[in-house]
């Protein structure tokens, strides 16, 4: 690259931005910042400073695009509008896995996918024994998985976890995340506004029609998907899942004949020294600039509206949605509260102890039964203790789990009994998940180390 650039200036510039592109796509610290920004609104909440965060939350914003308006508070704007372009993430995942990746080959992914079934039915099972005369709508709570959060403290195990357990798990918490929509989607809306509604299925046709009439531009998708937003925020369905819908009509080919690329490229490459003119500034080189910018307009193409908004979209989602989110979040006020309320609490006990125990029993109970039944076979280098990591970290349900707790419950108390109960099992999780790999590699070190002591003394 250095040999293009005259300029060393220029290089360190390249690399920097290298640099800051290894950085923002580290799960492990897009993970490490939305933990420290729940610290950080749990210190706010349990300050002076509360009362002032709280009428900032509570400000009314209004927004209007042409007859079509929205009015809601601050709060409501992260929890629905910004959470929005969160699920256009988790739906650019989804739609990428179903076609290029484990989702688009049925028998590799329908392990991890059922343990995700496993995963999501016991912590709901659990919940319900708990508060089934009480409080039986907040059942979804416990049964979420947040893919940014595992990933990262799964990543700090290095290669104490193997690759193919990582996208295993990677697969499950897709999965999970699907089912998750989909419970969103049918037990958690308003009642339905027939108007509002009909005029989302009339944008999604407008979208369908987009992608059918092959436009690879992603501005007019956005755009269109702002309409749906809005739509659906009024519709009663919960208007988050317009960034999922908006992601799967996304066009996931290219417009550019890949085949024909490389020839292309070298015919304008000779056209381009042709052009040069090397006595001349290059703001006189009309031609040689007019070609390398249509060279770059095509390149540009080369990458799918799909992946474009990829592109856009995960730094500011993982550095700056999902930490906002988690500050609004995570303004739990401890200070005055009964604590014993709190530690007595069913609500708290079903999602606490339906995410720390009915994760790990729901999704290593499904994938032993299928092993064992023949249905399915644990993937090369993935064994028991890899898969029981899994089940352990698949009670990490920070995000998802903080926004059903908002829809499932009415009462303030019930949703601070929740809150409390998902960062505690988050914790937990994350914690025995830990500990569990670094002893059982203790464990698997001293084994190995006593059967060379034995081999010696033979």
């Amino acid at each position: 690259m250095s040999s293009i650039y005259r300029e060393p200036a220029v290089v360190r510039r390249i690399g920097q931005r290298s640099s800051l592109k290894k950085i923002t796509s580290n799960s492990t610290i897009a993970a490490a910042v939305m933990v420290l920004a729940a610290l950080i609104a749990l210190v706010v909440a349990n300050s002076p400073a509360h009362e002032v965060v709280r009428e900032i939350l509570e400000v009314q914003m209004s927004f209007s695009l042409g007859i079509i308006h929205a009015h809601m508070a601050l709060e409501t704007f992260v929890n629905d509008f910004l959470m929005a372009i969160f699920f256009l993430l988790v739906g650019i995942e989804l739609k990428y896995e179903v076609t290029v990746g484990q989702l688009r080959k049925p028998r590799q992914a329908m392990l991890p996918m059922l343990a995700a079934v496993g995963g999501v039915a016991v912590p709901a099972l659990i919940y319900l024994v708990l508060n089934a005369s009480t409080a039986p709508h907040g059942w979804a709570t416990p049964i979420a998985t947040d893919i940014a959060f595992a990933l990262g403290v799964m990543s700090l195990l290095g290669n104490r976890i193997s690759p193919q357990t990582k996208v295993f798990f990677q697969t499950l918490a897709i999965a999970d995340d699907i089912l998750a929509i989909v419970v969103i989607a049918l037990f958690y809306g308003q009642t339905p506004n027939i108007a509002w509604l009909a005029a989302s299925l009339g944008v999604l046709v407008i979208l369908w029609g987009m992608n059918r009439l092959k436009i690879y531009s992603s501005g007019p998708y956005l755009l269109v998907g702002l309409v749906l937003w809005v739509c659906m925020y009024h519709s009663g369905i919960h208007a988050t899942l317009a960034g999922v819908l908006l992601a799967f009509f996304l066009p996931s080919h290219s417009d550019v004949r890949l085949s024909k690329l490389g020839s292309w490229l070298s015919r304008r490459a000779r056209e381009l020294d042709d052009h040069y003119d090397d006595e001349h500034h290059v703001l006189g080189q009309h031609d040689f600039t007019h070609g390398a910018n249509s060279i770059e307009h095509v390149m540009h193409h080369v990458t799918p509206p799909l992946q474009r908004v990829e592109h856009y979209i995960s730094v500011f989602v993982n550095f700056i949605v999902l930490p906002i989110f988690a500050f609004v979040n995570a303004q739990i006020t401890l200070v005055g509260a009964d604590f014993g309320a709190l530690l007595s609490s069913t609500i708290a006990h079903g999602v606490f102890f339906g995410a720390v125990l009915g994760k790990p029993l729901g999704i290593i109970f499904v994938t032993f039964l299928l092993v064992k039944c023949k249905v399915c076979k644990l993937p090369a280098k993935v064994d028991w203790v890899q898969i029981t990591a899994v089940g352990l970290m698949g009670g990490l349900g920070f995000t998802m789990s903080i926004l059903i707790s908002n829809l499932a419950f009415p009462d303030a108390g019930e949703i601070l009994a929740a809150k409390v109960a998902v960062l505690a099992a988050s914790f937990a999780s994350a914690i025995l998940g830990l500990l569990f790999v670094h002893i059982t590699e203790f464990y698997k070190h001293q084994k190995k180390n006593s059967l060379r002591e034995d081999v010696v003394q033979e």
